[in-house]
């Protein structure tokens, strides 16, 4: 057999979280004068006074060496000294470009972007349609309808980058304000929500991908058979064990989609965001950079939308280019899975295992499902779902593949019988209304998100839940017995079975989702694959 060999992620976001931000900056300087950049980021360490005083006095001395105003200078504060092309990353990526791409990523999530970058968005709004501002902000930064942080890893920090998120760290998701800024934190303004953590994304989106296609290929079979029929055919929605209710095919051709549950009407999974309302890591990081740091992807806000190449009116032509935002999308669809601790002590361990049999007991493990079945580990970027505003499948020419089975982490996870990769996610991709009227904590938002109802929710996965206190769409529940309390809706019945438990059972179900741990030490590895199975032909 022959040998593979192993590349470490070597700018991964774990290095990132391990060092103290100074030497690693430092590391990547050397790096960068030690070899071409070949179209990745460089984040420049910012000097210290006297260094940089030295540096102007010796330029001034000799202006002949000044450098040309286009250059960027070693003491730049830029956080972006050249973009990504996409036409480098086109195609079926070998294990060199996914880590070239993966490392370009990684700086870009934890650079502190600067206005010379194109933060800020003087004369344009935070909502995801791109839209005019009739007057200048007010304020550069605000906790309210942002700019509300310096980096992606502003927030996504716990415990590691790439993590979730402190109370301190919410975010106002002002759904409706698309035309003005709100400066308080009233709920009839604003959701406020924690930050979730990104681990494993690559995967979720994959089974999301997966199971959009098996509803709409019942849809489509079913409106073939009432056509063929000349009758009503009525089926039943269901995906890798997920039920979403039924649908019905007239034989008019139309749909009757009364019956559908937990998923949109065009029966897209979209497993991102506490809503469940975003399709796609490209979408949810275009989103994300807009709204929290001003920064604007050219292919929502540049000139094919908008006619503009500086929509924001900030200066700045282009702030973040195809490849940039695929650059990030491939650094958090490599990020590892949660896993599972084996405790050293001896009466959590075998508290821990009596735990997980209750949970599933009093019927929490139908949503909170241990594992969906995933066929193909080939990821796609753009995936097959994107909508309009985000690049999309079959736009260009230039669409990057990469196999999520050359990552190491991937032989950690079981396979099923059918050879298909079984996602710990302890989740099911679906939206559940989660409060009612006697139990209503986790209802708490005022404002409905893209046509869901205020008190509809996905399935918080449960993979990591160990490391990513504190809990509950606000962050305001400290503690897991605390939010299992907080349910109502359809899990109204597992919360009062989990109330009626002794003392001991409801302390070994805390013990047992006490092990879903977020490994803030592990290493991605990427090498070439093994096989060729999993590959899209």
């Amino acid at each position: 057999m022959q040998a593979r060999s192993h590349l470490n992620i070597r700018r991964c976001a774990q290095d990132h979280a391990a060092a103290r931000p100074g030497r690693v900056r430092l590391a990547r300087a050397r790096r960068c004068r030690a070899r071409p950049t070949n179209g990745i980021y460089t984040l420049t360490l910012c000097m210290a006074f006297a260094g940089f005083a030295a540096a102007t006095s010796v330029v001034a001395a000799d202006a002949s060496n000044t450098p040309e105003p286009s250059t960027v200078m070693a003491w730049s504060e830029r956080a972006i000294d050249r973009h990504i092309d996409q036409k480098d990353y086109a195609g079926q990526l070998d294990d060199n470009q996914l880590q070239t791409l993966v490392d370009a990523g990684a700086e870009l999530f934890s650079a502190r972007f600067k206005t010379l970058d194109g933060v800020g968005r003087p004369m344009s709004t935070q909502a995801i349609i791109p839209t005019k501002r009739k007057r200048p902000a007010r304020n550069q930064f605000s906790r309210t309808a942002g700019l509300d942080a310096n980096a992606c890893a502003s927030c996504h920090m716990q415990p590691l980058v790439g993590g979730a998120g402190d109370f301190a760290v919410n975010v106002f998701v002002s759904e409706g304000f698309q035309n003005t800024d709100f400066d308080n934190t009233d709920p009839q303004f604003s959701n406020e929500r924690n930050t979730n953590h990104l681990m494993g994304a690559g995967l979720i989106e994959l089974l999301a991908r997966e199971m959009t296609r098996d509803l709409q290929q019942l849809r489509t079979r079913s409106l073939q058979a009432a056509r063929q029929s000349g009758a009503d055919v009525k089926v039943e929605l269901a995906s890798k064990g997920v039920h979403f209710g039924h649908l019905t095919a007239l034989s008019d051709g139309s749909v009757d989609l009364t019956q559908v549950e937990g998923v949109d009407p065009d029966l897209t999974v979209r497993p991102f965001g506490q809503k469940g309302v975003m399709t796609s890591l490209r979408q949810f990081t275009i989103n994300a950079l807009n709204h929290h740091h001003g920064m604007l992807a050219n292919e929502r806000f540049g000139s094919r939308w908008t006619g503009s190449d500086d929509f924001d009116e900030d200066g700045v032509d282009l702030e973040i280019s195809d490849g940039d935002v695929s650059a990030l999308v491939a650094w958090q669809a490599v990020l590892s899975p949660p896993g599972v601790i084996e405790p050293d002590d001896q009466q959590w361990l075998l508290a821990a295992q009596s735990g997980e049999t209750v949970f599933s007991r009093i019927g929490c493990a139908e949503c909170h499902r241990p594992s969906l079945p995933l066929e193909s580990t080939v990821f796609s970027d753009p995936g097959p779902d994107d909508a309009a505003g985000t690049r999309r499948a079959g736009e260009d020419a230039y669409g990057s593949r990469y196999d999520l089975s050359m990552l190491s982490w991937m032989e950690n996870l079981e396979r099923n019988e059918h050879g298909h990769v079984m996602v710990p996610l302890y989740g099911d991709l679906k939206r559940h209304r989660i409060a009612d009227e006697e139990v209503s904590i986790l209802g708490n938002e005022l404002l409905s998100q893209r046509f869901v109802e205020r008190d509809v929710f996905i399935t918080a996965e449960l993979w990591g839940v160990g490391s990513t206190d504190p809990y509950g769409h606000r962050g305001n529940l400290t503690s897991l017995d605390e939010v299992i309390r907080a349910h109502g809706g359809e899990a109204r019945a597992s919360r009062d079975a989990y109330m009626d438990l002794s003392e001991t059972e409801r302390q070994s179900v805390i013990a047992w989702l006490r092990t879903l741990h977020i490994n803030k030490h592990a290493r991605a590895v990427i090498s070439a694959p093994a096989t060729e199975d999993s590959r899209l032909q």
